[in-house]
């Protein structure tokens, strides 16, 4: 485990921190990994009934740790995917306490989690585009269905931010608090369900989630174009870009 994921168990509630604050949360492939493992084990455990996903400070997660993703990947599959997977198939109810901003994979993640919560502060924003990327987590799929085509388009190939307000709007977060209450309002709500019967409350949400084998093989045709672009030209120009502290130049 990465001291960069904090996981805490108590009252039947797995709280999953992302703890990188000097570095706005960014992920890295083994802070995925990390991840992937704590809700995987709580999928078996019966002293798990919800889980709490959380950023350490003001800010949810910046998303992928461009250095990390440009130094390229193991052989095998590769921790995001693993934990991407996971966050879709998982058993237990999964609550969001979305605590500041969401960037790339901290809005996706969103679409595989059974409830958010979004801090005041919070604002959503998915740059793939702009980064030489394309969308991931069936997010070509789950966003349009969540906040309609036209906003989907905007956010996924435009970059378009939202704030807490228009996320609320548009049914990507159920509520909006202000930042110091969020966590709690995320922990009040997973006491509930981790007090509901159990097998109902995991048969419930496999009848809500019904589309997951389509979800999953949209995943991997995403999966796919993705790691190709890591290896493209425009993700090359991208992460310097990025490092480098200015505007990238994208050849047609």
């Amino acid at each position: 485990m990465t001291e960069h994921i904090k996981t805490t168990t108590q009252d039947r509630i797995l709280t999953i921190m992302i703890n990188r604050p000097e570095r706005k949360n960014a992920l890295t492939q083994a802070m995925y990994g990390a991840m992937a493992d704590a809700i995987k084990d709580a999928n078996s455990d019966k002293g798990v009934r919800a889980i709490v996903i959380t950023g350490n400070g003001d800010l949810f997660t910046a998303g992928n740790d461009l250095t990390d993703f440009a130094a390229g990947m193991e052989e095998g599959e590769p921790p995001v995917q693993r934990f991407l997977n996971t966050i879709r198939d998982a058993e237990k109810t999964i609550i969001a306490a979305v605590n500041g901003p969401a960037i790339g994979v901290g809005l996706t993640m969103l679409l595989h989690c059974d409830i958010a919560y979004a801090a005041e502060t919070a604002d959503f924003r998915a740059p793939f585009t702009a980064l030489g990327l394309v969308p991931e987590a069936g997010s070509s799929m789950l966003l349009p269905l969540t906040v309609g085509n036209s906003m989907a388009n905007e956010i996924l190939l435009a970059g378009r931010a939202l704030s807490a307000e228009e996320a609320l709007s548009c049914g990507l977060v159920s509520r909006v608090l202000p930042a110091g209450k969020v966590v709690e309002a995320a922990m009040k709500c997973a006491g509930k369900i981790a007090a509901s019967a159990p097998q109902a409350t995991r048969l419930a949400k496999t009848l809500i989630r019904h589309n997951r084998d389509a979800v999953a093989a949209q995943m991997q045709a995403e999966g796919k174009i993705f790691s190709a672009q890591l290896k493209s030209p425009e993700f090359a120009e991208a992460a310097a870009a990025f490092m480098q502290k200015r505007a990238p130049v994208f050849e047609d």
